[in-house]
């Protein structure tokens, strides 16, 4: 659906709809049970997440804890990857990081493009997942599975310079992390920051 075809939908319907490239506190109304967040980018704050009285869920078209990031399904594209997904997770603190509430795989068709895999299978299943995890929340079913850190990847925008997130790369526990050892690699390697050394 495009932004709008989503602004048509919401506005009879007495749904919030802001134009701001953010989601703030102030945008919601007292009363809201579920935001819920589906292709989008936005990082969701603390104190607007608390603004819902069961749960802020967003929807990812990857497997996560795999392809965390902006460009899922790009990077599930160029890396050939012959499986992948849609997860419904609760939003935290940690982009992508928060606890799953639904999880399915799909099949990459040969020869799909990102744009394939989005309108053909993702895009469906993550409308098919968010109706399950709403009717769960409905029926007092509030499932949190913890994403497994160690199998985390964390993909940079294709379209726009990487960012440094040690938070995202480092594994709980470990020792700081000294920037001065990493480096980006490039066409030769997956495009995300790793050890040199």
């Amino acid at each position: 659906m495009s932004w709008d075809r989503l602004r048509a939908w919401a506005y009879p319907r007495n749904i919030t709809w802001t134009d701001s490239s953010e989601l703030r506190a102030h945008h919601i109304p007292a009363d809201v049970d579920i935001i819920l967040a589906a292709h989008s980018h936005a990082f969701i704050g603390r104190r607007t997440r608390a603004r819902a009285r069961v749960a802020t869920i967003g929807y990812h078209p990857s497997l996560l804890p795999l392809h965390r990031g902006r460009d899922a399904i790009r990077w599930t594209i160029r890396d050939g990857d012959r499986v992948s997904g849609g997860t419904v997770y609760h939003l935290t603190e940690h982009t992508d990081g928060g606890p799953i509430a639904a999880q399915e795989h799909v099949l990459v068709p040969p020869r799909s493009t990102a744009q394939s895999l989005w309108r053909e299978h993702l895009a469906p299943l993550g409308i098919r997942l968010l109706l399950r995890v709403v009717d769960d929340l409905a029926g007092d079913r509030r499932i949190e599975v913890p994403q497994d850190e160690e199998l985390a990847t964390w993909e940079p925008s294709m379209d726009s310079p990487p960012l440094f997130k040690p938070e995202l790369i480092a594994l709980p526990g470990s020792v700081s992390v000294d920037s001065s050892k990493w480096a980006l690699h490039g066409q030769e390697g997956r495009n995300r920051s790793r050890p040199t050394a």
